[in-house]
C-alpha cells in the first residue's frame, strides 16, 4: 500500500508546476525524494535558488497536491535548495545549445510593435495585444524594449516586479499569463536611463538570449519610438521579425511613423499592417469625435502598401486601466477600445507563421 501512494504522491506532485519557469516541478528535478508511512507523506523539494520568490507558492502547492492524494494524511515538507551544479545542470537543460532561441529557425513569431513618434499610445497597445494573445490561448513572451521610455511592467500592474536569476539564466515575471522582461525591472524607480548604442544593443541581445522564455508561440516587441538603435539592433537580431507600425489618424503622425516601416523593410523585416489608434471618440449621443483627425491610418498603409488591421478608438477605459495596471482587454473587455484590440489579436492568431525557407527540428533516417 505505501508503494501505491508514493507512486500517487508522485503523479500529484507532477501537476505542481514552478510558477516562473511554468513546468512540472518534477519535470525540473525538483522533487528528490517521496515516501509514504502510515498516511504520512515525506517530500523533499529543492528550490532553484536561496530565497526564491516563488517558494511560499511551490510550498502550497506540493502540500495541496500531497494532501489532496486519498490515503495521505499528513505531509512533511522538506524545502531545501538546489547545490551550485545542480542549477548549472538545470540551466543547461532549459537553454539547450542554442546561443539565440529566437533565430530564423525557431517556430516562435516575433511581433514588433514600432512607431514613428512617441505619444501615440504605441505601448498601451502592445501590452493588452500581448494579454489578448495570451487570452487566445497562445504562449505569449513580451519585451519592452523602449529602454528610454519603459512604461510595459506598470502598464501590466508588475511595476515593483523583478526577475529572478538562476545562474547565468534571467526568469522574467509573469503579468496575465505573459511572460515580460523591461530595463525597469533592473534600475530604481524615476531613474533616467542615457545609454548610447553598443549598451543598447547588448541590452536587447541579453533580453533575447539570457532571459527564459520557454516555449513561444509568439514573442512581442515593444520598440522605442522613431528609428533609432534600438531599432536596428533588433533589426540584425532578428531580421525574420514582422512589423506592426502604430499611428493615429493625424496626417503628420502617420508621415513620421512610415519611417519606421521603412528602416524595418531596409533590415529585410516584413510589415505586416498598420494599426491606427486613437481613432474617433464615441460621444454618449452616439456621434464620433475625431479629436486627432481621420485619415492618418490609411494613407500610411498605402504608402507601405499594406492594410489597417485596427482602428482603436480614444477610450478613457483604456487611459484608466493603463494608469492602474489592468489591461483594458481583461478589465472592460465591452469597451470599444478593448474589443477592437482583441480582434486584432485574433486576425494575428489565425495568421500563423510560414515555413518557407526554415530549416525545422527534424531529420530523416
Amino acid at each position: 500500500m505505501s508503494a501505491e501512494l508514493t507512486d500517487a504522491v508522485r503523479r500529484a506532485l507532477a501537476r505542481v508546476q514552478d510558477p516562473e519557469i511554468r513546468r512540472p516541478i518534477t519535470d525540473l528535478d525538483m522533487v528528490r525524494g517521496v515516501s509514504v508511512d502510515g498516511g504520512t507523506a515525506r517530500v523533499e523539494v529543492r528550490l532553484t535558488i536561496v530565497g526564491c520568490p516563488a517558494a511560499d507558492t511551490i510550498e502550497r502547492d506540493v502540500r495541496e497536491a500531497v494532501l489532496s492524494v486519498e490515503g495521505v494524511e499528513s505531509i512533511e515538507l522538506d524545502l531545501g535548495v538546489m547545490t551550485v551544479a545542480e542549477r548549472e545542470a538545470l540551466t543547461t537543460r532549459l537553454r539547450g545549445s542554442r546561443a539565440m532561441p529566437f533565430g530564423p529557425d525557431s517556430l516562435t513569431r516575433i511581433i514588433a510593435v514600432s512607431s514613428g513618434k512617441g505619444g501615440v499610445g504605441k505601448s498601451t497597445l502592445t501590452a493588452n495585444l500581448a494579454v489578448a494573445l495570451a487570452a487566445e490561448g497562445l504562449r505569449v513572451g513580451l519585451i519592452d524594449a523602449d529602454v528610454f521610455g519603459f512604461s510595459i511592467p506598470g502598464i501590466l500592474g508588475i511595476a515593483g516586479a523583478k526577475p529572478t536569476q538562476v545562474g547565468e539564466m534571467i526568469l522574467p515575471p509573469v503579468a496575465h499569463d505573459v511572460k515580460v522582461i523591461s530595463i525597469g525591472m533592473f534600475v530604481e524607480p524615476s531613474t533616467a536611463v542615457s545609454w548610447r548604442g553598443p549598451l543598447l544593443h547588448r541590452t536587447i541581445q541579453q533580453f533575447l538570449t539570457d532571459v527564459f522564455f520557454g516555449d513561444l508561440d509568439v514573442l512581442v516587441l515593444d520598440l522605442p519610438p522613431g528609428t533609432g538603435d534600438v531599432a536596428i539592433s533588433l533589426g540584425q537580431l532578428l531580421p525574420h521579425a514582422e512589423v506592426l507600425v502604430v499611428t493615429t489618424p493625424q496626417p503628420a503622425a502617420a508621415e513620421v511613423a512610415e519611417r519606421s516601416g521603412l528602416v524595418a523593410r531596409q533590415t529585410g523585416q516584413t510589415v505586416i499592417g498598420v494599426v491606427e489608434n486613437m481613432a474617433g471618440l464615441v460621444q454618449p449621443d452616439g456621434s464620433v469625435l475625431d479629436v486627432f483627425g481621420t485619415g492618418g491610418g490609411a494613407d500610411l498603409a498605402a504608402r507601405l502598401d499594406v492594410p489597417v488591421l485596427a482602428s482603436i478608438p480614444l477610450s478613457v477605459e483604456l487611459r484608466r486601466d493603463g494608469d492602474e495596471g489592468e489591461p483594458v482587454v481583461l478589465a472592460h473587455p465591452e469597451d470599444p477600445a478593448a474589443r477592437a484590440i482583441s480582434e486584432l489579436a485574433q486576425k494575428l492568431a489565425r495568421r500563423g507563421r510560414g515555413l518557407a525557407g526554415r530549416k525545422l527540428p527534424v531529420s530523416s533516417r
